[in-house]
């Protein structure tokens, strides 16, 4: 009986074996595992943390709005700063920490990666000192300079020194746990702001409102808030990467140009990348605003569609950046390449199946936001005109994310170039110079969301791409 209750074991082990296979463990699983499986398990943590984050911003802005209007017009003339400096620090030189860690971890240097890690927060700390004094010294002249006056002003400027005092806690978060993301750790990270988030919600109204022996600080409340969370996110990201279970090891050591290079090689143009961006943002909104406060509205509201898909793309995109640069540092470059291929097309066609559906109907997404005819119809011929490249988008932004990966990257950034030049610089000659209408600055972004892709997808296609980061 015992013999064959041995051998029952036997048999059924390897079935149970093969029913629930063990899953890889992480470089292994990048080097080796199937691909878009591998880059979903990687994404889903950091698109859990970056809608967390945009529920915090949200509710926050909600209990400004109970300050009254000057005080939320204060908070939104800071916010494109804010959101410049968050972009910066995650997808520009947190993208270039991430690449040079992974490619380090693909090469088996793991000494190389303690090091990037603490050359990363030399930069964090040099980063954060440029905009705490930017904003400080000339942020009052730029809230002035973007309509601002009066309560309104006074709000921004206190508002945007509490937050850019915390400059270097900001830097200090976003590049370690862009670090934590190269080495293939985004569970610890997720749950440090996914905690920091829970904790700020009930916070926020603490401060701004006032709660037993908190006094009210109104609009210094909410900078305090993000003082505080900055702080503590720092706090703990320190001590996890020093206790040896993080993947790095946040240790002294000799400060060396080739890690600091490695590091902002990448890190550089992808920051320069992010000013491209935004810039095509605000020219096209110029151009559009030519045409009169019923247009702007309806292409504000219908382009926020662009802004809700980019955590989609951000938590995708820092997936590809340190799948692929694993690989290049371990030589596979040819897999490094399919694996880009995989991601650009699955985000492609993610982004083209929304971008179809509000093209067929507009007023499914429009109409959560107003009923107004003029609006409306200005939101739906952006998304009838724009809607069905929105494909070409993902598929550029995706190998854009994978170069960064690679240590390739200047060819993506002169696709944004070229997408800046046609959309803006050509839409805004075509509105003030040839009378054009929306129609044609609508098709001319089209046509550099197209641009944007071909550019790109001629770069992945070059020999060369990942040959350098390898």
């Amino acid at each position: 009986m015992q013999a064959q209750t041995s051998t029952a074991a036997i048999v059924v082990a390897p079935l149970e074996a093969r029913s629930r296979p063990a899953r890889l463990p992480i470089r292994q699983a990048m080097l080796e595992g199937p691909i878009l499986p591998t880059m979903l398990r990687f994404a889903l943590p950091t698109l859990v943390v970056l809608v967390a984050q945009t529920l915090v911003g949200v509710v926050e802005t909600f209990y400004v709005s109970f300050l009254g209007t000057e005080a939320l017009a204060g908070v939104a003339l800071v916010f494109p700063v804010l959101m410049l400096m968050q972009m910066m620090s995650n997808g520009g030189v947190g993208g270039g920490v991430a690449s040079a860690i992974a490619r380090a971890i693909g090469a088996g240097r793991r000494a190389d990666a303690d090091a990037l890690l603490f050359h990363a927060m030399i930069i964090a700390v040099a980063c954060g000192v440029i905009f705490m004094g930017g904003a400080l010294v000339f942020g009052p002249r730029l809230y002035r300079a973007l309509g601002g006056h009066g309560a309104a002003l006074d709000a921004a400027v206190l508002y945007s020194a509490l937050i850019f005092i915390g400059a270097i806690l900001i830097w200090m978060t976003n590049l370690a746990s862009a670090a934590l993301r190269g080495v293939g750790n985004v569970k610890a990270p997720a749950w440090i702001i996914l905690a920091g988030s829970a904790i700020t919600i009930p916070l926020s109204p603490a401060l701004i409102f006032g709660f037993g022996p908190i006094p009210r600080l109104e609009v210094a409340g909410a900078g305090v808030t993000i003082l505080l969370y900055y702080l503590g996110a720092t706090i703990v990201l320190f001590f996890y990467l020093r206790n040896g279970h993080a993947g790095l090891n946040l240790r002294w050591a000799k400060p060396e140009w080739r890690l600091f290079t490695n590091i902002l090689s990448v890190g550089l143009l992808s920051a320069f990348g992010t000013l491209q961006s935004n810039l095509t943002v605000v020219l096209v909104t110029g151009a559009v605003g030519v045409f009169g406060i019923d247009a702007l509205a309806g292409y504000g509201t219908a382009s926020r569609l662009d802004y809700i898909m980019i955590p989609l793309m951000f938590g995708l995109g820092t997936a590809l950046v340190t799948i692929v640069g694993t690989n290049v540092g371990a030589g596979q470059v040819a897999r490094a390449r399919r694996i880009a291929w995989t991601g650009a097309i699955f985000a492609a066609l993610v982004l083209e199946a929304i971008g179809l559906f509000v093209a067929f109907l507009p007023q499914a997404w429009i109409g959560i936001f107003t009923n107004e005819p003029a609006v409306l119809a200005t939101g739906a011929l952006y998304l009838r005109e724009v809607g069905p490249f929105y494909g070409f988008i993902g598929l550029a932004l995706l190998i854009y994310f994978a170069s960064q990966g690679a240590g390739t990257i200047l060819l993506p950034i002169l696709a944004g170039t070229l997408r800046l030049l046609i959309a803006a610089v050509l839409g805004w000659v075509a509105v003030t110079r040839f009378n054009a209408g929306l129609p044609v600055l609508f098709a001319l972004v089209a046509a550099s969301s197209v641009a944007f892709a071909a550019l790109s997808a001629a770069a992945l296609l070059r020999p060369g791409w990942g040959r350098a980061g390898a």
